[in-house]
């Protein structure tokens, strides 16, 4: 078999973890060869608001693979826009990393130790809504970069503390970063946060054969559930809407929250039903579909609208 090319973006991060699959493909005696790629995302340092900027970390490696540039691209699930392209395959989630997010401040304050009116920086819409629906004082405020650009900024005074996902710090080994865990009822993660999506041409039956040995069921059941339920809500990965599934004592449960950006208005779901490890794409599917079809009752579809 021929070596198997992995498009990637150049961010310390997106290095890591195309790195990451390069050595569990080996493990399964696949060769690689890793092809670094500029996204508009590296490059473009506006604040992302709106539908306009949907994908644009993952639109130019997804590119390269229907260009032949790549045979594997390698994406931080929670970017990756739940549209599906007909030409490409989302053939592999391996296993998944913490969800958890965290506040970096040079004191590491919990959420309740910051300061009032606190300047907290955050390019997610979601991460600022949840924020406020608990400290509604806060100073919430864009920023953009690498976890490095963002740190930089930190430590040069323009924000009291910033949002960071401990799944990136923890593959960047940045263990002695001064920070402190929020609690899933604190702040809900991103739908597929934490989890890596590998993607292949939909025609390249080798790739799909070699990157469908990395698959881990309980992760595919996990973010079919959280994206599909995004995508039920026509949200996009911008919207004010998080999602954590995962399997308890046999169960697949799925908990949901669609915000006003300002945290005011919540709409909180959760669900769970049986586990079936046989289809965890199937058993994803129904779970996001009776989750979805309740907040579009309580009227999600509505409030995500108004933040548009």
């Amino acid at each position: 078999m021929k070596t198997l090319r992995i498009a990637t973006r150049q961010s310390p991060l997106a290095l890591w973890q195309a790195e990451h699959i390069a050595a569990l493909l080996k493990e399964h005696g696949f060769a690689t060869v890793i092809v670094p790629l500029v996204s508009r995302g590296d490059v473009d340092m506006s604040p992302i608001d709106g539908t306009r900027q949907v994908g644009m970390f993952t639109k130019r490696i997804q590119q390269a693979l229907l260009d032949d540039e790549g045979d594997i691209a390698v994406h931080s699930l929670k970017d990756l826009p739940t549209e599906v392209d007909p030409r490409l395959r989302l053939a592999a989630v391996p296993q998944r990393e913490t969800v958890v997010d965290c506040l970096v401040s040079a004191a590491a304050w919990t959420l309740d130790q910051l300061p009032d009116q606190a300047k907290i920086g955050t390019g997610s819409r979601r991460r600022g809504a949840q924020l406020l629906s608990v400290r509604p004082d806060l100073n919430i405020l864009p920023i953009r970069g690498n976890v490095q650009t963002r740190l930089s900024k930190l430590e040069a005074g323009e924000f009291d503390a910033i949002m960071l996902a401990e799944a990136g710090l923890i593959r960047l080994r940045m263990d002695d970063l001064s920070r402190s865990q929020l609690s899933l009822n604190e702040m809900l993660p991103a739908p597929g946060q934490g989890a890596l999506g590998i993607e292949v041409r939909s025609d390249d039956d080798d790739a799909n054969e070699a990157v469908a040995k990395l698959d881990d069921a309980a992760a595919r059941a996990a973010v079919t559930a959280e994206r599909n339920l995004l995508a039920a809500l026509h949200g996009g990965c911008l919207a004010p809407i998080a999602a954590f599934a995962r399997i308890e004592a046999d169960q697949l449960r799925l908990r949901a929250v669609v915000l006003g950006g300002d945290g005011r208005e919540r709409l909180d779901e959760i669900e769970s039903l049986p586990w079936d490890a046989d289809n965890p794409i199937r058993c994803g599917e129904q779970l996001a579909d009776t989750v979805s079809k309740r907040l579009v009752d309580r009227g999600a579809r509505e409030l995500i609208t108004a933040e548009r």
